[in-house]
């Protein structure tokens, strides 16, 4: 997609913001590009059904055959547009047509936004947001409506999340992170979870990642809970317009878990950093503490017990935690840390670089365990640790966040698959990668610190020896006290009287 056409629609339609919070406008603008997306798949399907004699167009049946959304006459875009963005009743139009919608497909009820009748949104601007979004995909060549609405979306979410910052990264893990964890783990085919999916950014980029390497959706079954009811309805909606057929589930995944027998193939997932209130003192004899029970005042250690006892005989799982997740001592994360260690499910460590994320400036890393290192899938890993540091990778694509490019990807997840993988070329390469052995892990107090392991970065051999340097570095201080002005041999002459001679 043309960045230019990104750019120009997130301008426009901030500009039609006014003075609503960006975390309001959220919800406005991404319900509407829903229903854009809905109304266009059914209008595809709509003129072809019609096409045909022996069709009836307005069968609903026909469309939950082919797992369209049947779309009323009071709600399709092309009414909504062309016959109601300029009546002052607009935003109440808009509210029936997601109340109809909701009617006609139960998988969609309570998950589309039914407040654009408030009289604090500007209908005027609401009309002129209608028309914008309206005009989406007509004038692109190699594109679909459809396929630029999916991605008009996608990347809104990620503007929402940066206008947003701290709130805005309760709902968006950023693509690049999301990209580099799916190439990582490479879910190909099997069970995908996420037990805080937020906005589902995780299974849409496995999608993705299926698409590029020639797999089918259907080869994955997607499972996530989240447990904000807004940010529940952003996934929903994603997911729709990707025509992804996940199970997400709205509740606290500790408390009130909807997958509680699910053992999943891969488990991604960005869970919020040091959370403190998550409600551990209830927790205290949770089966799920295996390894140790975590503190109360921190939910890291109860993440990655929660995410290992969901993971299969085979499952892997790659999770964003805080860096301080690879080093605390506090309470029983220490010895908590030193047994998934010994057992065996710590399989690599990734530092990354700050900035990175919306919400929050503290530095994260992942972690990427897996239950067997001895299974047929891939080498033989265990006594290993792999251990890279991607601090230095990663540029700003802004003046307060960075990204990785698909170089930067390809570069730590190349190693990663080397290093795992039967047949790769895996090496040591200093200042960035190091397969350590437990008895290495075990000399550092079991900190899993890629820095610890990988050492700094070798400096570029110029060629010239330390003599050399020494020498010329002396010709030229000699070369400028020759030259010297008036300050400098005062400050001969200071340096003299303490016995300094130049």
């Amino acid at each position: 997609m043309n960045q230019e056409l990104e750019k120009t629609l997130w301008a426009t339609a901030d500009k039609l913001r006014n003075n609503m919070d960006a975390a309001e406008y959220k919800h406005v603008v991404l319900g509407l590009i829903f229903l854009k997306y809905i109304s266009d798949s059914f209008e595809d399907l709509y003129n072809t059904l019609k096409a045909d004699k022996l069709s009836d167009e307005e069968d609903k049946d026909e469309y939950l055959a082919e797992n369209v959304f049947y779309v009323p006459p009071s709600a399709r875009w092309g009414f909504i547009q062309h016959q109601r963005a300029k009546l002052p009743s607009i935003g109440k139009d808009i509210d029936d047509a997601m109340d109809a919608i909701e009617k006609d497909n139960p998988s969609l009820k309570g998950v589309l936004p039914k407040d654009y009748a408030r009289p604090a949104l500007d209908k005027k601007r609401l009309g002129e947001l209608v028309d914008l979004i309206g005009n989406i995909g007509f004038k692109e060549k190699g594109h679909s409506s459809k396929d630029l609405l999916g991605r008009v979306y996608e990347y809104f979410l990620g503007m929402f999340a940066d206008a947003e910052g701290k709130r805005g990264g309760q709902f968006y893990t950023p693509e690049s992170i999301v990209k580099l964890l799916v190439e990582m783990l490479e879910p190909y085919s099997g069970r995908i979870y996420d037990g805080c999916c937020g906005s589902g950014g995780m299974f849409v980029q496995s999608e993705k990642f299926l698409d590029a390497h020639g797999g089918k959706i259907g080869d994955i079954a997607v499972y996530g809970q989240e447990s904000n009811p807004t940010t529940y309805k952003l996934a929903k909606m994603n997911l729709a317009i990707r025509g992804i057929d996940a199970k997400i589930e709205l509740g606290d995944t500790f408390h009130n878990d909807k997958h509680k027998d699910l053992k999943a193939d891969y488990i991604m997932a960005n869970p919020p950093f040091n959370i403190s209130d998550w409600g551990g003192e209830q927790l205290q004899d949770r089966h799920l503490w295996k390894f140790g029970v975590p503190p109360t005042s921190n939910a890291n250690y109860g993440w990655l017990q929660l995410f290992i006892n969901k993971l299969n005989s085979t499952g892997t799982a790659g999770i964003v935690l805080a860096n301080g997740s690879m080093t605390t001592n506090a309470g029983s994360e220490g010895e908590i840390r030193k047994q998934l260690i010994t057992e065996g499910l710590v399989d690599c460590m990734v530092a990354l670089p700050t900035q990175l994320f919306f919400n929050t400036q503290i530095p994260a890393c992942l972690w990427f365990l897996a239950r067997n290192r001895t299974n047929h899938k891939f080498r033989n890993r265990a006594g290993e640790i792999l251990f890279i540091d991607a601090r230095k990778i990663g540029a700003l694509i802004s003046r307060k966040n960075k990204a990785f490019n698909d170089d930067d990807i390809k570069q730590i997840s190349d190693v990663y698959h080397n290093w795992r993988n039967i047949d790769g070329s895996y090496e040591d390469v200093q200042g960035f990668c190091k397969s350590a052995t437990l008895a290495e892990v075990e000399a550092n107090n079991f900190v899993l610190t890629p820095g610890r392991y990988v050492g700094t970065e070798e400096a570029e051999d110029d060629g010239i020896s330390y003599d050399e340097k020494v020498a010329e570095i002396s010709q030229n201080l000699k070369g400028y006290f020759e030259k010297s002005t008036a300050l400098q041999q005062r400050i001969k002459i200071n340096l003299a009287k303490v016995g300094i001679e130049i």
